[in-house]
C-alpha cells in the first residue's frame, strides 16, 4: 500500500508562519544594515573624489577611478610597510599559536597538580597591569627598541585566548583517549603533536584568526617602539599618507586647489580602510568553517 507522505507531514500554523516571516524580516534588516557600509565603503574608494565629496555615491561607483589607491601607491614606504605587516602577522601569529597551546595544554590536564597555580597568575595579569612606561623601559632593557621583535615579543601571549583554548582541550580531549595513548607508550610530548593538534583544527584556526588580525592592525606599540621608518607596519604609513593629505587653510590661496585636496582626503579615508581591511577579510573565509565551532566549544563553562 503507497502511504500519501503529505498527509503525514506536518503542516505549519498560521502563528508558524508569521513567525518565520519576522525572523526573516528581522535577519534580512540586520544583513543590510551589515553589508551595507561594506558595500559603500568599497564604491566610495572606487569613486570620482568629487562624487565622494559631493555624497553622490550611495550604492555603485560613480565615475569609476582609481585616484585614490594611486594616491596611496605614490608613498615610498607602502611596498615596504605591507612586507613588513606581513612579517609581523605571519611570524608573530605562529610565535603566538606555538606559545598559547604550550601553555593551554598542561593547564588543561587534571593530573597537573600546579595548574590552579599557573593559572591564577596568568589571570592575575589580566586585571592588574604594569603601565605603559614600565612596558617602555623592559623592551628597551630587553634590547627591542627599534626592531621587529619589539611587535611580536611583547605582545606573545593573550591570556583570554590560552583560557579559550585550555577549555577547548578539556571540552575535545578525554582522559580514556590520553590513557589509551599511554598504555600504547606514547609520551605526553607525542600525544600533544599526534593526537591533540590534530584534533584541535577549529580552535588552532580560531586563535590564529585573533592574532592574525591583532598583528595586521598593530599601530600603537609600532608608534611607540619603532622609529625606523623601514621597520614600520602598514597602519603607520596609512595614518601618515593621510596627515600629510591634510588640508591647511594657510597655505592655500587658490580656493579650487583647496576643494580639489579636501576632495582627495575623503577619498583616501575609504580606500585606506579597504587597503587596511582587505587582507583580513580575505583569510577569514578560509577559517570561517572552524571559527563558529572553536568559539562555541572553547567557551563552554566547566
Amino acid at each position: 500500500m503507497q502511504i500519501d507522505t503529505y498527509s503525514l507531514s506536518i503542516k505549519d500554523t498560521r502563528e508558524d508562519r508569521l513567525f518565520n516571516f519576522i525572523n526573516v524580516s528581522i535577519l534580512t534588516t540586520a544583513l543590510i544594515c551589515t553589508l551595507y557600509p561594506l558595500i559603500y565603503i568599497v564604491s566610495a574608494s572606487f569613486s570620482d573624489s568629487s562624487a565622494v565629496i559631493s555624497g553622490k555615491v550611495w550604492l555603485w561607483p560613480v565615475d569609476p577611478t582609481l585616484d585614490g589607491y594611486a594616491a596611496i601607491l605614490k608613498h615610498n614606504l607602502i611596498v615596504s610597510s605591507v612586507l613588513n605587516s606581513f612579517f609581523y602577522m605571519i611570524v608573530g601569529t605562529v610565535f603566538n599559536v606555538v606559545l598559547t597551546l604550550l601553555a593551554a595544554y598542561p593547564l588543561s590536564r587534571k593530573d597537573f597538580y600546579a595548574g590552579k597555580l599557573f593559572m591564577f597568575l596568568f589571570v592575575f595579569t589580566m586585571m592588574f597591569d604594569g603601565g605603559l612606561i614600565p612596558k617602555y623601559l623592559l623592551v628597551k632593557d630587553l634590547g627591542l627598541l627599534d626592531t621587529r621583535w619589539a611587535l611580536i615579543i611583547p605582545a606573545a601571549l593573550s591570556v583570554w585566548n590560552v583560557i579559550i583554548t585550555r577549555t577547548y582541550f578539556r571540552v575535545t580531549i578525554s582522559n580514556e583517549l590520553l590513557e589509551a595513548s599511554h598504555v600504547d607508550g606514547c609520551n605526553d610530548l607525542r600525544f600533544l603533536w599526534k593526537i591533540v593538534l590534530p584534533l584541535s583544527a577549529p580552535i588552532i584556526a580560531v586563535i590564529s584568526l585573533f592574532y592574525a588580525v591583532g598583528h595586521w592592525n598593530q599601530y600603537f606599540n609600532a608608534l611607540i617602539y619603532l622609529k625606523d621608518p623601514s621597520l614600520y607596519p602598514l597602519q603607520i604609513v596609512l595614518k601618515d599618507i593621510l596627515v600629510q593629505n591634510k588640508v591647511d587653510m594657510n597655505m592655500m590661496a587658490d580656493a579650487t586647489e583647496l576643494a580639489d585636496k579636501d576632495a582627495l582626503r575623503e577619498l583616501l579615508k575609504y580606500s585606506l580602510i579597504v587597503v587596511g581591511a582587505g587582507p583580513v577579510l580575505m583569510i577569514y573565509p578560509f577559517v570561517q568553517q572552524y571559527f563558529v565551532k572553536g568559539v562555541m566549544i572553547g567557551s563552554l563553562k566547566e
